[in-house]
């Protein structure tokens, strides 16, 4: 792998969507929202893949991916029933990807497009361009370059001291102007994004950012098709950070009602403990209708806030009202 760096610049509207998507993430860690419940993790999960299929012309809505997600037969095209089944399968192995090593970027897509191509996990050895209706809006590089290629963007990936948001996008682009397999390119590129994005926070792997894209379709390709033109990703880089802010604006919203009223919460806890000490499954018995993650993000809040402080370390924590 070389030192390489493709083409793009880091803009102003770049800068303050990376600083935003920052301040963002903050708060999430600040209350302890590593991750959502299992049901909303399986909600997001389902719309992930409804999402990064349906831009390729799949037809199954959410409640058919959540039928095939459940293990449960469904009517449908057996080709589009294939493409959900390789999707989740490829989704859940997300952690287990290695997003700098070309031999898991050839075994995920030989997952996700088995059964749909003739050699899934395989670099292309022919031409390829790309239809817009009845015209070729681009033309992928040779074949014979598309090793070399990829090599490159992925030591790029891994080598680059640029900031990890950038760095996926940058990928997400590249990836689409090599177009290095016969098939299946955007649900790759897609999903590279995203295992870049969960590498850099963990969070990323349970945020739909893919049905984001799917629902600004047409805007996606004209940032795409804006760059091809350009020579550079830079266009498609502020396009997409803003697409990734949009999807944790959205997650955020869903997350962070439950702590939103906290307060009251929090002052029931006060009036039943007023200055005594208390620990986490102390509060939960006073507030009967939080879990325990939830009952973990009231009193970090509360101590952010200085309306507790707090002693010990994990399960010795005690909290008392200032």
């Amino acid at each position: 792998m070389t030192d390489y760096r493709p083409p793009y610049t880091i803009t102003p509207e770049i800068m303050k969507a990376v600083a935003q998507i920052a301040e963002l993430l903050g708060e999430l860690k600040s209350l302890q929202i590593t991750k959502p419940n299992p049901v909303l993790r399986k909600q997001n999960s389902i719309r992930t893949i409804q999402g990064s299929l349906a831009i390729e012309g799949n037809s199954f809505t959410l409640q058919q991916v959540s039928t095939v997600f459940d293990g449960k037969r469904v009517l449908g095209k057996p080709k589009e029933i294939q493409e959900v089944k390789n999707a989740i399968e490829c989704y859940s192995r997300i952690s287990q990807l290695n997003p700098y090593s070309l031999k898991s970027l050839l075994e995920a897509h030989r997952v996700l497009m088995r059964g749909l191509v003739d050699n899934p996990g395989r670099l292309r050895l022919g031409a390829v361009g790309i239809l817009k209706g009845s015209k070729v809006s681009h033309i992928a590089p040779k074949a014979m370059r598309v090793p070399a290629l990829i090599d490159q963007l992925l030591g790029y990936l891994k080598k680059s001291n640029e900031l990890d948001l950038i760095k996926s996008c940058v990928f997400h682009y590249e990836f689409e102007f090599i177009h290095p397999f016969e098939d299946g390119n955007g649900r790759i590129g897609r999903l590279w994004q995203t295992l870049i994005l969960s590498r850099y926070n963990p969070i990323f792997e349970f945020i739909p950012v893919e049905s984001q894209i799917f629902e600004n379709q047409r805007e996606y390709y004209k940032a795409l098709e804006a760059c091809d033109k350009k020579g550079d990703s830079t266009e498609f880089i502020g396009w997409m950070l803003n697409v990734v802010l949009k999807s944790l604006r959205e997650f955020s919203s869903i997350c962070l009602p439950e702590v939103g009223n906290f307060e009251s919460r929090i002052e029931q806890a006060r009036k039943e403990f007023g200055r005594r000490s208390f620990m986490r499954l102390d509060y939960m018995k006073i507030v009967k209708t939080v879990s325990a993650p939830t009952a973990s993000r009231d009193l970090a809040a509360a101590v952010k806030k200085k309306i507790l402080v707090k002693s010990g370390d994990k399960r010795t924590t005690k909290y008392l009202f200032v």
